[in-house]
């Protein structure tokens, strides 16, 4: 059929099944903005700004496993977007972020908001297209989808100048792709699968190193009968939080730079390590010299250029982890669980010298508790997002994750303000779960403005800001490693969290004691509209245990005993 550009992403995006698109129009993009008005097959979320747009569609990608899809327009509209590919480029989330251009004959000229998008979006894109002609659109549409949500996932750009999606040409979308370029490699080598095998056999202290990708390949459940089926403990990588269920006999907890001291101790320890999705950064290997030193690796990814970047791989297999776990198992009856049980028994050993802990030795609530005490009264009821900070350890430390895709954050980048419109991205993708954005008093100021979005849409998000008047971890390393000079991380000026939510047309609670706690909870649930929460929490609380950068895994800042009072 003969279409205009602008109708034929209405139509694409129809074929492609979305239901949700996240935005903020403008005169470049006016001509899709216009069909977008014309249609009901999906619902289009206006957020009040655009990279809010672009971490809402993380959100809801991440929550629900789709292509998150958004769009903006030309000049400041993409420039305040490139946070969000950002974000999603170094997390490896799907994404389909459209942006109006100027009109072709304009380009180049410095026309009224115009600026170089693909040139910007290359380095922080999956791939990127400037349509130049009406005809391409239902291909590189097609494209779009694919690309993003095949192979490692990643977000791609699409920029369509203004006289483009004017054009009437051709709608196709039933068009075969033709990516002689592009083929991701699914399949684990056999060879390479069974030798993987036989190693595991053979180890003595193996240990599942578990990432990122398994929650993007849809392979946790895969991954949790490996786990059971070979008896051999697992640390979860930040990303991975909710592979194994909290209360899972085999997970240990997390790693890293804020990992137990358990995790960290079994990963210094372990002669096999079988890393599962991940990609050994420097926030899980510390020192990278002293990374498991003595073991062999097992490196399964579906991204060939990850496998031996950084830790050389003694077995790499390429391919997408469901796969790849699916032959594991068909082999894992060659694995006698018995054998590990001194193994097991020294990382119960780590856990008892050294647990993942708080003390509550002050009049205020301490952040840790907050977050338990969330995770006690909602558990599996809650998906849970986050900010970037202190608030975002803890929470990764402390919340009994259950499933995966409970937990949204922004991980490689590390972007405050991510929070609060993933997590409004998150409800519009499961809205029979409860929306958590634990935040700091930092973070959330840097997208408030979403409160406007989440009370027009009805996306009842409770963000719960655990309010130390601190930019709180950059005011921790300046504790640790500064001599205590806190320069420009005070944050005592603060505004009333209470009636900024209220101004906006939400609700809002201030916090000092756990039972006012559980009612503001108890509160924001019934009320079933935004809220913040604002808890007044210990002000110089740090997150412990901690890898100093650079640091070995086995050399961590722990937090300081307790002397019992007799």
């Amino acid at each position: 059929m003969q279409i205009s550009g602008a109708q034929m992403v209405i139509e694409a995006l129809i074929a492609e099944g979305v239901d949700t698109v996240f935005g903020y129009p403008g005169g470049a993009i006016m001509n899709i903005y216009d069909e977008i008005y014309k249609q009901d097959k999906f619902e289009h979320i206006l957020t009040r700004h655009e990279q809010a747009a672009v971490h809402a569609a993380e959100g809801y990608s991440k929550a629900s496993g789709k292509v998150g899809v958004a769009m903006i327009t030309s000049g400041p509209g993409f420039t305040n977007a490139v946070t969000g590919l950002a974000d999603a480029y170094m997390d490896s989330i799907p994404l389909v972020v459209i942006s109006g251009q100027v009109p072709m004959s304009l380009i180049g000229t410095d026309a009224f908001q115009e600026i170089d998008a693909v040139g910007i979006s290359r380095s922080c894109t999956k791939h990127n297209y400037l349509v130049t002609d009406a005809k391409d659109l239902p291909r590189i549409l097609k494209e779009a989808f694919y690309i993003a949500s095949s192979g490692r996932p990643g977000p791609v750009h699409v920029d369509i100048p203004k006289d483009v999606t004017a054009q009437i040409a051709s709608f196709d979308y039933s068009i075969e792709l033709g990516l002689e370029t592009y083929k991701p490699h699914t399949k684990g080598n056999p060879r390479q699968i069974k030798k993987a095998m036989e190693a595991i056999a053979k180890a003595k202290r193996p240990l599942f190193y578990l990432g990122g990708g398994i929650i993007n390949s849809n392979a946790a459940y895969e991954v949790r009968e490996l786990v059971h089926a070979t008896g051999i403990p697992a640390v979860e990588t930040f990303m991975a939080r909710g592979t194994l269920s909290h209360d899972d006999e085999y997970l240990i907890s997390m790693l890293g730079m804020h990992g137990s001291y358990a995790a960290n101790m079994a990963m210094s320890e372990t002669d096999l390590v079988i890393g599962l999705g991940a990609r050994f950064d420097d926030r899980v290997t510390g020192k990278l010299s002293e990374f498991a030193k003595n073991a062999g690796v097992i490196h399964v990814d579906i991204d060939p250029a990850s496998i031996s970047k950084l830790v050389n791989a003694d077995y790499p297999i390429v391919g997408d982890i469901k796969n790849v776990v699916g032959e594991m198992l068909k082999l894992s009856s060659s694995i006698n669980p018995a054998k590990y049980t001194s193994w097991k028994d020294t990382i119960k050993n780590f856990d008892t010298l050294h647990p993942l802990t708080y003390h509550e030795d002050t009049d205020r609530l301490k952040p840790q508790w907050v977050i338990q005490r969330v995770g006690e009264l909602l558990g599996d009821d809650a998906n849970i997002s986050t900010d970037v900070g202190q608030h975002q350890m803890w929470t990764a430390q402390f919340y009994p994750f259950s499933r995966p895709r409970q937990f949204i954050s922004s991980g490689g980048l590390g972007t405050m303000g991510f929070g609060f419109p993933a997590a409004m991205g998150v409800k519009a993708a499961s809205p029979d779960k409860v929306s958590i954005n634990f935040t700091g008093d930092g973070s959330i100021l840097m997208n408030c403005q979403e409160l406007m979005t989440a009370v027009e849409k009805k996306l009842p998000v409770i963000n719960i800001i655990l309010n130390n008047n601190y930019l709180g971890m950059v005011r921790q390393w300046q504790t640790l490693f500064y001599d205590k000079r806190h320069s420009e991380t005070d944050l005592s000026v603060q505004p009333d969290f209470v009636k900024l939510a209220e101004a906006f047309g939400g609700i809002g609670y201030r916090v000092t004691t756990k039972d006012e706690f559980d009612a503001a909870l108890k509160g924001a649930l019934e009320k079933n509209i935004v809220a913040f929460i604002d808890v007044v929490v210990e002000r110089l609380e740090n997150v412990m245990p901690m890898v100093p950068s650079g640091g070995s895994l086995f050399n961590m800042m722990l937090l300081e005993k307790k002397e019992k009072k007799k």
